[in-house]
């Protein structure tokens, strides 16, 4: 049975910020009320001790003043949209640049560090947290007045759930995502270039020189995005054709499954720990991120974060979809209901 427990954790910008724990008696997970982020999973690897298998920092102000959305809450977009601007019912929307020209995950001001309405919730036997954001219209630059929900559970089995919803008073985008950054031998313990990925997606969007999608949806047989079976990332994270764009793996895989169906999108494996992370989602695509650009900074309890130290499995809309019309749109109508959904299962192997 999963119960939740709070405690203060600090402040910003002189509001109290507030930790949720949700415990299964096997695995914790802790999100900060400050942008819905998770802060720490903590589970068992296979000799039965403690891990944090994600990285992150001991205080909102860190998270607020380091780069890479560590654990929050992305949106009202997630990743790029090239340029800044889409156009949306015959008219062009100019968006809030914070990437050279593209807006990034939402823009200076995202999902990621505004304060989240938290309640706990009961789900069956088990206690929940829902995560409440109203965005306004216009805000950084989107149209409409939107209400987001998330609302994070914790299975019997480990399996971290991240239910989405959102509802718009005008048409505008919605495409919402988690920026986890996990390394399962654990937060502090190097590089995660040793751990072995598979990805459900026989294609993926190659990147023009903005790192946005060029439009072209490629097979990733005989390329270096082909994780159709488990693969070391070391393998090739230093031979993508992109180098000196995206410095590895930051990229969008096209998932092989129905969209709108929660399906396994990916498997990762911890060489040291032999933890297992599932990922599901009922969305079209998923980014993998390995860290390229990770702050060298410190971490929770001191720990040391370096260049690929983590690695990042953003479920999402394809980048730049609002200006690409045939891949799947991220546009939601007035008065419809937006709702996707992710899994983080933790195994041990």
């Amino acid at each position: 049975m999963t119960k939740v427990t709070t405690r203060p954790f600090g402040s910003w910008e002189g509001r109290d910020v507030t930790l949720y724990t949700l415990d299964n008696g096997e695995t914790s997970v802790s999100v900060m009320s400050l942008g819905a982020t998770l802060q720490s999973i903590c589970t068992k690897d296979k000799e039965g001790n403690t891990v944090d298998v994600l990285l992150g920092y001991d205080t909102p102000q860190e998270y607020m003043s380091h780069g890479g959305y560590l654990g929050a809450c992305i949106g009202r977009h997630a990743n790029r949209i090239k340029n800044a601007s889409f156009d949306l019912n015959g008219k062009t929307y100019q968006v809030n640049k914070n990437e050279n020209n593209n807006n990034l995950h939402g823009g200076p001001n995202g999902y990621d560090r505004r304060f989240f309405d938290v309640q706990v919730i009961t789900l069956g036997e088990d206690q929940a947290i829902a995560c409440k954001l109203y965005d306004e219209d216009m805000s950084a630059g989107f149209p409409g007045n939107v209400t987001v929900t998330v609302v994070y559970s914790l299975s019997a089995d480990n399996a971290l759930k991240l239910d989405y919803t959102a509802s718009t008073d005008a048409d505008t985008v919605v495409n919402l995502t988690n920026h986890a950054y996990f390394n399962l031998n654990g937060s502090g313990s190097g590089t995660i270039v040793n751990h072995k990925m598979k990805i459900y997606a026989p294609f993926y969007t190659p990147v023009d020189e903005d790192c946005c999608p060029t439009g072209e949806i490629l097979s990733v047989k005989g390329t270096v995005f082909d994780f159709t079976d488990f693969t070391t990332i070391a393998d090739g994270i230093d031979q993508v054709p992109d180098m000196a764009i995206t410095g590895g793996y930051d990229h969008n895989w096209v998932l092989d499954a129905p969209a709108g169906q929660l399906n396994l999108a990916a498997e990762t494996i911890g060489d040291k720990t032999g933890i297992r992370l599932k990922t599901y989602t009922t969305l079209p695509g998923i980014q993998f991120y390995a860290g390229n650009g990770m702050d060298e900074c410190k971490g929770k309890n001191g720990v040391d974060h370096h260049k690929r130290d983590a690695f990042c499995l953003e479920t999402q809309y394809f980048p730049n979809s609002t200006s690409i019309p045939f891949f799947p749109t991220p546009f939601l109508k007035a008065g419809e209901t937006y709702h996707s959904v992710t899994v983080y299962q933790l195994c041990k192997e």
